[in-house]
């Protein structure tokens, strides 16, 4: 074995600690905040929160918005510059203290309500930690991008106990690799950190979803219904990358983001779900209770609601993650396009509808459907049964994705070409 191999080797197990040890601390973190603020002692954030009286949930969420923009201006007073995930992985420095600062600010604010994914914490103090790792061993550039990106995926499968959602996170996202060298890493990372973060005993799935049956009717909406879910999670992170361009990181996020968070308490005393990482919206559109009462028109005002506090958040100067909300929109559209679907030809459960809904956007929403199909499989012990269907719409969702990349390309193209033409930063992958 040579010399490289053995420090690749150290590294690995020693980014796999790490990581576990961050998943770890950003879950009881998670968890103190959301009982100081929700007294939510077990249970759902939803059962908390609903729990609650209206002008707590405004008063909280407000708490949120000031501490947060105090905490990101501070940050951001002498160097406005934020390195993503991605920018780690190919080089770019990421300090270890700076990381943290912004990653337990976004876990605050996480605890304390917003509408806003957990999991860009754990990635970027994992990723950051391993990075730091990497340079004390003398990694090769090489082997140093493998760690720091195997760190980043390890974080995400230790804080949601997801080991092959974290690897192939790892290798479809962060390296676009499937070597040997990068493989072995980015799996004995992942289970590693699982280990540490959750131990031995699985514990209950991010959603509860009742078992999915297959049918006919679920399969050619998959095959139809692909397409148009690729084309709504493409436009989410055109959406995304254009809202996180814009937002504010001088004086005025002291304005924009408590004014946000006010306004994003006020949607949550009529639409409790809207608040967190997205599990409250998404698990309201897997257990379709609904469906037999408000049925489309509440499963649409739950779309449209945490679709707008999403943005609403990230626009005013909020950083968080979007894979959770993904799964939350995607779930959503599918059930939301799948509830009349089942009406006019019955044989599958609106639960079914909404996993194939996440599965295909959440996907094309990160560029990497199996990710995507792998995650939500994990997310919620379901998918076995009805992975035809599953395959088909996010092979169908795929494919327009990557139709409406290439139009938007040569748009983009076209546009820079002409003088005097404005040109978008995409900064999505922050």
């Amino acid at each position: 074995m040579s010399v490289s191999t053995r420090r690749l080797a150290v590294a690995t197990f020693l980014t796999g600690i790490i990581a576990g040890l961050v998943g770890l601390a950003c879950i009881h973190l998670l968890h103190w905040i959301q009982a100081a603020a929700w007294d939510m002692h077990g249970g759902t954030l939803l059962e908390a929160v609903s729990a609650v009286s209206p002008a707590r949930r405004v008063g909280v969420l407000t708490l949120a918005g000031v501490v947060g923009a105090l905490s990101w201006f501070l940050l951001f007073r002498r160097n406005k510059a934020v390195t993503s995930v991605a920018g780690a992985v190919g080089g770019t420095p990421m300090p270890p203290l700076r990381a943290t600062w912004h990653a337990l600010t976004q876990v605050l604010i996480v605890g304390l309500g917003a509408s806003v994914g957990r999991e860009v914490a754990p990635r970027e103090m994992a990723a950051a930690f391993s990075a730091a790792a990497a340079d004390r061993l003398g990694l090769t550039p090489e082997d140093r991008r493998i760690i720091v990106a195997c760190g980043a995926g390890a974080g995400l499968a230790a804080v949601y106990s997801i080991p092959l959602s974290g690897a192939i996170y790892t290798l479809e996202i962060l390296l676009v690799s499937l070597s040997a060298r990068a493989v072995a890493p980015a799996l004995i990372t992942s289970g590693i950190a699982v280990l540490i973060s959750t131990g031995f005993t699985r514990p209950a799935f991010f959603y509860t979803v009742p078992t999915l049956t297959p049918s006919l009717s679920l399969t050619i909406f998959g095959a139809l219904m692909g397409p148009v879910l690729g084309a709504a999670g493409w436009a989410f992170k055109q959406a995304v990358a254009r809202t996180g361009a814009i937002r504010p990181r001088d004086w005025r996020i002291l304005i924009t983001l408590p004014l946000a968070f006010v306004v994003v308490g006020l949607v949550s005393t009529h639409i409790p779900s809207v608040l967190g990482n997205g599990q409250a919206s998404a698990q309201t559109q897997f257990d379709a209770t609904w469906a037999a009462g408000a049925g489309l028109a509440f499963a649409l005002l739950v779309l449209l609601a945490k679709t707008a506090t999403t943005f609403l958040t990230i626009g005013a100067g909020g950083w968080g993650g979007v894979l959770t909300p993904a799964v939350a929109l995607g779930a959503g559209l599918g059930a939301v396009i799948g509830l009349p679907w089942a009406s006019a030809w019955p044989g599958s459960e609106v639960a079914a509808f909404a996993f194939i809904g996440a599965a295909a956007f959440l996907g094309t929403s990160m560029k990497a459907p199996f990710t995507g199909l792998i995650l939500v499989i994990e997310f919620t012990g379901q998918g076995a049964t009805i992975l035809v269907p599953a395959v088909l719409a996010v092979g169908g969702a795929t494919t327009a994705a990557s139709w409406l990349a290439r139009r938007h390309s040569r748009g983009s193209l076209t546009a820079s070409s002409t003088p005097g033409s404005p040109r978008l930063t995409d900064e999505s992958g922050r």
